[in-house]
């Protein structure tokens, strides 16, 4: 539990640039607000001691930590701004060092404000910048493993939450019990008796609310992992609303995220219940000691020891002390919960998924012969291989074609050129070099992928495109497009290139998806082309269309292309039929046809469909 705290408290560097400011201010503002409350005692005595007398004092008395200074302090001004004594003319003094105390001590609060909202805001900021830039860089393997409205629940729930670990740091250490010590003197200033005897009783309230903050802790890590799972659910019914709709399933949708929220609201109330009960259980001690203080206080009155002005000071300033007391305990609560939600932000900033670049990687700076594969093996978390022991090669300028049954590891051959996995056995060669030996960034600039799952952005049809490019310039955008068969339909936008497609591209179809994703491709102009199903999920219109395209990207280029539609590869310089992560077969369309193996039963089979 420290540890996460500390690691937390490691965003706000550097601190003392926050911790200094706001130390100085604290303590001006609790000097200030105690003041405030001592000022009580020469104003009640003015007005309703009989036998109040002014003394005029001349030298500036030594400072004592009693009332008979602040009196002393008093008259003193008073001597030297007013040639005679009125009563009018004390309670003038009076109010104006009252406003005047006020202002300060009000002014530093807001400055001590400023400099926790300073360091909350830039903290959230890196702890934000962190887990996203994180997320981004973690292999695709990761993704698979996890719930995305989880991942979105930490980045931005979890972040939030954190938030009270980052700002109450400074208020426990300095502000709150800077208020309790001014309070605690001042207190003992007008009566050590009554002091003692209150402050007795401040362990009392410390002991209850501490029982009630303890319990917090399981239900706020709970809370969070519910609202993830809330989260993911609201996604996935909001990215598969065709499917719930044509499938009648709304209800089952409904009930649940029903039955997440209920869990959900289950443990908000639980952890509001505790977190509620402490203000009003500590207010109740509070008001229960005044009451007690009232007697006890009230006999010192009578006695003689303590005046009537300085008795009703005192309560006021106890009544006061309580408050920064049930804050400072209320603090810890949101503590624990930061801490709770920072053991979740370090899950994924510890997490072990994101392939790291070698110290000694080199840039690729193009694909002069070859990409080989050599004995290649890969398996999910050590479980059955999908890839067993595959080795061929892709000379440059080749179209390869990986085809096959379903399931049989050709995507996932695919996605191992440009490191969205790493071989667990074997390696993957460019020019005679592993991909381990060059930098992501560099290997990736010079390929492209095409997939059957267009992924375009809430934006603009020339920013989905000009992704691929940093820097393209609106021609080069509109050129892109006409190779990918897409200008016409662009140009029939209300908006052209300005238009925005929706949330992933839902106000186009799947062919203009496609051909935005593929002019996308041409825009980057890769010398590596990988095409992964990029027409399966077309109708016949919009697959000529986009292959008419890729015909046109694939020109010149080493491409990878895996199709289900087999029509659309005859022309490959080699075809590799991949069946349950080996090849089964690999040649031209020609040759696999005379041999009758599995290639031709896929050829025979869509004929016949």
């Amino acid at each position: 539990m420290l540890k996460t705290y500390l690691r937390l408290l490691g965003f706000a560097k550097p601190i003392q640039k926050y911790a200094i400011p706001y130390f100085f201010y604290s303590l001006l503002y609790a000097l200030f607000n105690s003041c405030t409350f001592l000022l009580i005692i020469p104003i009640l005595n003015t007005m309703f001691d009989a036998n109040y007398t002014f003394e005029y004092v001349d030298k500036l008395p030594p400072l004592t930590l009693d009332k008979s200074y602040l009196t002393a302090l008093f008259n003193y001004a008073y001597a030297h701004l007013f040639d005679e004594f009125r009563v009018e003319n004390v309670l003038m003094l009076l109010a104006v060092v009252t406003i005047c105390i006020s202002f300060l001590s009000n002014l530093f609060r807001y400055l001590g404000a400023w400099t926790v909202e300073n360091m909350r805001t830039r903290t959230l900021q890196r702890i934000r910048d962190r887990m996203f830039a994180k997320v981004v860089d973690m292999n695709v393997g990761y993704f698979s493993e996890q719930r995305k409205g989880d991942i979105i629940s930490k980045i931005t729930s979890d972040v939030g939450v954190v938030q009270f670990c980052i700002t109450n740091t400074l208020q426990v250490a300095f502000r709150e019990p800077f208020l309790i010590i001014g309070y605690t003197v001042m207190m003992i200033a007008i009566s050590w008796e009554l002091a003692l005897f209150s402050v007795l009783f401040l362990p009392v309230v410390a002991v209850i609310i501490g029982s009630i903050v303890k319990r917090l802790r399981h239900p706020a890590r709970t809370s969070q992992k519910r609202l993830g799972e809330l989260v993911s659910t609201v996604d996935e019914a909001l990215a598969g609303i065709k499917v719930v709709k044509s499938y009648n399933a709304s209800e089952y949708v409904k009930r649940k995220f029903f039955d997440i929220d209920a869990d959900f609201s289950r443990l908000n109330l639980s952890m509001a219940r505790r977190q509620q009960l402490a203000s009003p259980m500590s207010e109740f001690l509070g008001i229960t000691a005044v009451g007690v203080i009232l007697v006890f206080g009230g006999s010192l009155v009578v006695k003689g020891s303590l005046d009537a002005g300085g008795f009703i000071a005192f309560v006021a300033m106890f009544s006061q002390i309580t408050r920064p007391v049930r804050t400072f305990i209320d603090q810890f609560a949101n503590i624990n919960q930061g801490i709770a939600a920072g053991e979740r932000i370090f899950s994924v900033l510890d997490a072990d998924s994101e392939i790291q670049d070698r110290p000694d990687a080199r840039p690729l700076e193009a694909l002069r012969e070859k990409i080989e594969f050599r004995d290649v093996r890969f398996s999910y978390d050590g479980q059955r291989e999908v890839i067993d022991g595959i080795s061929f090669e892709i000379r440059r300028g080749e179209t390869v074609a990986l085809v096959g049954p379903s399931g049989g590891g050709k995507s996932t051959l695919s996605e191992l050129i440009p490191r969205f996995y790493d071989p667990t056995g074997g390696d993957i060669l460019i020019d005679g070099i592993s991909i381990r030996d060059y930098t992501q960034e560099s290997l990736r600039a010079h390929m492209s992928v095409v997939a059957q799952n267009t992924v375009l952005f809430n934006d603009t049809i020339e920013r989905n495109i000009a992704m691929g490019k940093a820097g393209a310039t609106h021609e080069e955008v509109v050129a892109a497009a006409r190779i990918a068969n897409a200008d016409s339909f662009i140009r029939e936008c209300a908006e052209g290139y300005d238009t925005n497609i929706g949330d992933r591209g839902a106000k186009l179809s799947g062919g203009q998806r496609q051909r935005l994703s593929i002019a996308r491709a041409v825009l980057k102009n890769p010398e590596i082309l990988i095409l992964d199903e990029a027409t399966s999920a077309l109708d016949t219109e919009s697959e000529k269309l986009v292959q008419e395209a890729l015909n046109k990207l694939l020109k010149g280029r080493t491409s990878v292309v895996i199709a289900h539609r087999l029509s659309t590869i005859h022309n490959a310089d080699r075809i590799i039929v991949v069946d349950h992560g080996r090849i089964a077969e690999q040649g031209t369309h020609a040759e696999l046809m005379l041999r009758g193996g599995i290639y031709a039963k896929l050829i025979e089979m869509q004929s016949f469909d």
